[in-house]
């Protein structure tokens, strides 16, 4: 009941702020109209949309009252607002938006669209929702609010993109070209630090990287687990290091010791290249790397001893999956193992 009387308070709010002036109205200006969209237009404005909200453009916009907000885990709308995540609210904000106008009566069930932050929602009609629990507020006639540039449908949820939903090490874990990558976090047993609260940084090699490395180096760094951690927190940086904030110089790692950014021509740390930048996830971002970049004191031109590569590897679990088997020759019961872990 309490639900049901915010909902006709929106939609009197949105009634009353449209009168007389119907389309004349921003997306922005109709739901910073409306108190039960107070938290929206919040974080609209922390994530610096406002003006895109309110410009010109075809929008449609799938709009969570502040109810929906209160429903979220404690402490999470309190995370998105504080500055160093503006990257990941702008992600949640935009993944509420489509950048054409899509009325109630274009909505068919299973219809997939893309959203602004490149992701897709599905839209079911029995009941109708968007994704598996946001409801389209079709009954309480909170659709196609007009807009000057496009047109509001309300729903019951907030809806979550990747970056609210994946760690570092879910999207590593649920991405075949980091096998390997996923393989040495759990052997470094540094699974639990990559999936804590961040913000943290990762440089993230792809298989083909590792594979680079001389013949037998990765087998040997999974028997030497300090030099395996060493490199590993290496490849990390406390706080939201996104693209746009990256400049030249040196970076602090979690290992002690401090890459070199550089950006003429492109992004690269030390001698990597940044093949694919800013994935973003609950508790940081992740940057993709070509080669294996290794602390200042530890040379690789040939594989380090270690007599790992003599001692029979762990027995394969068949439950496990998520990890693949790897382009450098790991054995396979240690990627069996790494991803039974993570799943």
């Amino acid at each position: 009941m309490i639900f049901a009387k915010r909902t006709f308070a929106i939609v009197a709010a949105i009634g009353f702020a449209s009168t007389a002036n119907a389309q004349d109205q921003s997306i922005y200006e109709i739901a910073s109209s409306v108190p039960d969209f107070s938290t929206l237009t919040a974080a609209v404005d922390a994530a610096g949309l406002d003006e895109v909200l309110s410009g010109d453009g075809t929008f449609t916009v799938f709009a969570p009252p502040n109810s929906a907000f209160d429903a979220l885990p404690e402490g999470v709308v309190a995370k998105l607002l504080k500055p160093e995540w503006i990257y990941h609210l702008q992600d949640v904000i935009t993944y509420h938006a489509l950048g054409t106008e899509v009325r109630s009566t274009d909505l068919s069930d299973g219809l997939e669209a893309e959203t602004l932050n490149t992701e897709t929602i599905v839209i079911n009609l029995d009941p109708p929702r968007v994704n598996e629990n946001a409801e389209i507020l079709i009954d309480a006639g909170l659709v196609d609010v007009e807009a000057s540039n496009g047109v509001i449908h309300g729903v019951s949820n907030v809806l979550l993109p990747t970056s609210a939903t994946s760690s570092i090490v879910d999207i590593a874990a649920g991405n075949a070209d980091f096998s390997t990558l996923v393989a040495a976090v759990q052997a470094a047993g540094l699974v639990d630090a990559l999936s804590g609260d961040g913000p943290l940084t990762v440089f993230a090699p792809t298989d083909a990287a590792f594979a680079a490395l001389p013949e037998g180096t990765v087998e040997a760094l999974l028997g030497d687990i300090p030099k395996l951690t060493e490199i590993l927190t290496y490849h990390v940086v406390s706080g939201n290091a996104h693209s746009s904030t990256l400049a030249a110089g040196s970076v602090e790692t979690l290992n002690g010791a401090t890459v070199e950014i550089s950006t003429d021509g492109g992004v690269m740390v030390n001698d990597a290249n940044v093949v694919a930048a800013d994935i973003l996830a609950s508790n940081g971002i992740i940057h993709v790397i070509d080669k294996v970049i290794l602390p200042p004191a530890d040379d690789m031109t040939e594989p380090p001893a270690s007599d790992a590569t003599e001692a029979p590897a762990p027995a394969p679990d068949a439950t496990s999956g998520a990890a693949g088997a790897s382009a450098t020759g790991l054995a396979l019961g240690v990627l069996a193992g790494a991803a039974a872990l993570l799943n």
